[in-house]
């Protein structure tokens, strides 16, 4: 809901939706164009309401013409619009401040009642002009000049519990009424703001703030696919891609999934396709990162299947897989590969446990205990020492699975039952989980890896949705991409590790609901479009692959602050019983640096080119013989020089008696 506040002394009209992070200032004009757009002022944390302050109380020496309060989840902020004036600070600009509403009542209600119609009467806002009453303080304060105490005045930022609370200003970037024009379209901040507090009042900003999500040419889109299943569990990811090929379930019996292969795009044929027949309803499937052939498969009942898919993919139905995995007693919810040993795997489930799998021996080899209801999300660690689970019974647990059954660690999670998702970000010393509060609203929320009890210190709120946002966490640039399945709109934030913690980027929005959105590693993205990262999105009969920019002008230059060194995930480095002997190992890391490219950071520097005069020149003062002076030079040189002879002197005439008489 749009909440509208208008000030009639400066025709402005603010608008605000609930629950958004933007206030939008409009001139309100009685001729066309009528409504005029004036700024947008991006806010820190969503809007609970907002209200505009009385004139009396703006600072008016500082061309402060309104100001707007907006209230937040745990703190008030205040935003304020000034008009850039030369000597704004010290003069008051009477121009900018008709006679505004006094706070003495017309009338009685009595006389309302009885019929009376009187106007209040109009006071100056000039602080030598304004009626006694307006200009009384308290005692203790003292009186500033612009008619407001000196413990009213804005500090520059706001406190707040709330770690997404962090303040804007008053001075917050937003346009401002001009005195000549109507409105102008500048920054404006305080004459007497330094860089460092106009930096405060904008807020933290990403070099990601401006992304961009594309859907690649359609020649790249895998197309006609049929009978996609669209009802799988809400754990699971809907489908799973590795560099090479592309699983999706199908809503065929037999729990069948194809198999199409990246290399292949195009329209699918009509005929039926081979598949992978799981013989019974898909829970959840990931490939393997190391095997781009292996898919396992956790089914309804119980029992982990694992299949090798043959090179070049699938030609004929697969009916027999490679290794089966038994030992839970109830439905599978999800299973995750180890990120760092091949062939470890594990896997939660309705009998609210949660098992580690060796692959290399077909065998369960841990059982780890302690969840009092369903398990909605696991993620390694990046190291893979550590196990986090985010839990129904409303927590959030770490385990380290090879010296431990129980958690290690444990706090309050998200308070909504309806789904949940976990990822470790900020280099594994923070857990990001999506999830849902007692409003069924979804938000982000942020732990301490070492400290889960004190619960999140920061949490964001985003919309009203039934799907659970499914994270993908960019370790390379800490830009986390959300979105969930049916929904149109993708998230992006920037994560750090300290306050604000979420930074709001763009976001992207695609054309029609997607089923699913699956990211490929780090070197499938073109580095010399600034791509930092690629993915496949799943819609009702394709697959269509989206590239995330971030916009650069010396493109021509490797960007060396978007991209260092990746890890090169995709190749282990231990084996599983290296690893659950107690072994740790570390990726390795390969840059995407191409070699005819020059970083950025070496790019050679430009000389500065002045577009116009100073303004020195146009201010000097001449006198009126230097200005005859210049104006009869200018005519010289656009007529040339006199002394030269003229063209018609050169051209030889007749003689008399070729006249007529």
């Amino acid at each position: 809901m749009l909440v509208p506040l208008f000030d009639d002394d400066t025709g402005l009209l603010m608008l605000a939706g609930l629950g958004d992070t933007g206030i939008d200032c409009f001139e309100v004009s009685t001729s066309e164009p009528f409504l005029t757009q004036v700024s947008h002022c991006m806010t820190d944390a969503s809007t609970r309401g907002i209200a505009m302050v009385p004139k009396l109380a703006l600072e008016v020496i500082s061309c402060e013409v309104t100001r707007v309060l907006q209230l937040t989840d745990s703190c008030i902020v205040p935003i304020s619009y000034q008009v850039p004036r030369k000597n704004s600070g010290h003069e008051f600009h009477d121009d900018l401040y008709p006679d505004t509403v006094g706070t003495t009542p017309a009338m009685s209600a009595e006389e309302w009642w009885q019929g009376g119609n009187k106007q209040v009467e109009k006071v100056s806002v000039h602080p030598g002009k304004r009626p006694k009453t307006a200009a009384k303080q308290p005692p203790g304060k003292k009186e500033l000049p612009s008619g407001g105490s000196k413990e009213d005045q804005p500090r520059g930022s706001s406190t707040s519990s709330s770690p997404l609370s962090t303040s804007s200003s008053s001075a917050a970037p937003s346009h401002s009424p001009s005195s000549t024009s109507g409105l102008s379209s500048g920054f404006l901040p305080s004459p007497s703001q330094s860089g460092k507090a106009i930096q405060n009042l904008m807020g933290t900003t990403s070099k990601f703030r401006h992304i961009q999500g594309a859907v690649m040419h359609r020649d790249k889109h895998i197309t006609n696919i049929r009978n996609l299943n669209l009802t799988t569990p809400g754990e699971c990811d809907g489908f799973c891609v590795n560099r090479q090929r592309v699983a999706v379930p199908l809503a065929i019996s037999g729990g069948q999934i194809a198999v199409f292969e990246r290399s292949g795009p195009g329209r699918q044929p009509d005929t039926a396709l081979p598949t992978i027949q799981n013989s019974v309803n898909v829970a959840d499937f990931s490939w393997d990162p190391f095997d781009t052939h292996r898919l396992a498969v956790a089914g309804d009942d119980a029992k982990i299947r694992v299949w090798q898919v043959p090179k070049g993919g699938l030609k004929e139905t697969l009916t027999e897989p490679k290794l089966v995995l038994q030992g839970h007693t109830e439905k599978i919810y999800s299973i995750k590969f180890h990120p760092l040993a091949s062939g470890v795997l594990v896997s939660s489930s309705y009998d609210l446990t949660v098992r580690l799998w060796n692959l290399e021996s077909g065998e369960q080899v841990k059982v780890l205990t302690g969840h009092q209801d369903q398990v909605f999300g696991i993620a390694w660690s990046p190291d893979g020492k550590l196990l986090a689970t985010v839990c129904k019974d409303g927590k959030v647990r770490v385990y380290d699975p090879r010296n431990s059954t129980a958690p290690v660690q444990e706090g309050p999670g998200p308070e909504g039952h309806r789904g949940a998702r976990v990822v470790w970000v900020c280099d594994g010393k923070y857990l990001l989980v999506s999830g849902f509060d007692n409003r069924s609203e979804r938000g982000l929320y942020l732990f301490s890896a070492d400290s889960l009890s004190s619960g999140p210190i920061a949490n964001a709120a985003l919309n009203v949705a039934p799907s659970t946002l499914i994270p993908f966490y960019d370790p390379d640039t800490s830009v986390v991409i959300l979105t969930g399945k049916g929904d149109t709109r993708v998230y992006i934030y920037e994560v750090v590790p300290e306050d604000p913690y979420f930074i709001e980027c763009s976001s992207f929005n695609s054309p029609e609901p997607h089923k699913g959105l699956a990211f490929l590693p780090k070197t499938e993205c073109n580095v010399r479009d600034v791509e930092i990262a690629v993915g496949l999105m799943l819609t009702k009969t394709t697959i269509e692959p989206v590239a995330f920019r971030v916009p650069r002008v010396k493109k021509d230059f490797f960007q060396d602050d978007v991209y260092p060194d990746t890890v090169v995930w995709w190749e282990p480095t231990l084996s599983a019983s290296a690893w659950l002997s107690g072994s740790n190992g570390q990726h390795k890391k390969l840059s995407l640096k191409p070699k005819d490219m020059t970083p950025v950071s070496e790019a050679p520097k430009e000389a500065p080119v002045r577009k116009y005069l100073p303004s020195s020149v146009y201010l000097e003062e001449k006198t009126d013989e230097q200005k005859k002076e210049e104006l009869l030079s200018a005519m010289v040189a656009k007529l040339g020089n006199m002394d030269d002879p003229l063209p018609q002197e050169s051209y030889e005439g007749v003689d008399d008696e070729e006249w007529d008489d």
